[in-house]
């Protein structure tokens, strides 16, 4: 995908920071949930660990560069 202009490439750098804290905010709800239903050992709730530990990755990452 080309972008025609800085604004353009600033305003899909914010739409990628907003879904990617979304989608963290999103997992950590679908973890807690599980966790009150003692599912902490199942397929899903690994699946969702790993996200959030790739995602939180994601987030410090973009946050040390002030986005």
């Amino acid at each position: 995908m080309a972008f025609a202009s800085d604004a353009e490439k600033l305003a899909a750098y914010d739409a990628f920071v907003a879904e990617v804290r979304a989608e963290l905010e999103d997992v950590a709800t679908r973890m807690e949930e599980l966790k009150g239903a003692d599912r902490v050992k199942t397929a899903t709730y690994r699946q969702l660990f790993a996200t959030r530990i790739t995602l939180k990755d994601i987030d410090r990452r973009l946050r040390e560069h002030g986005l």
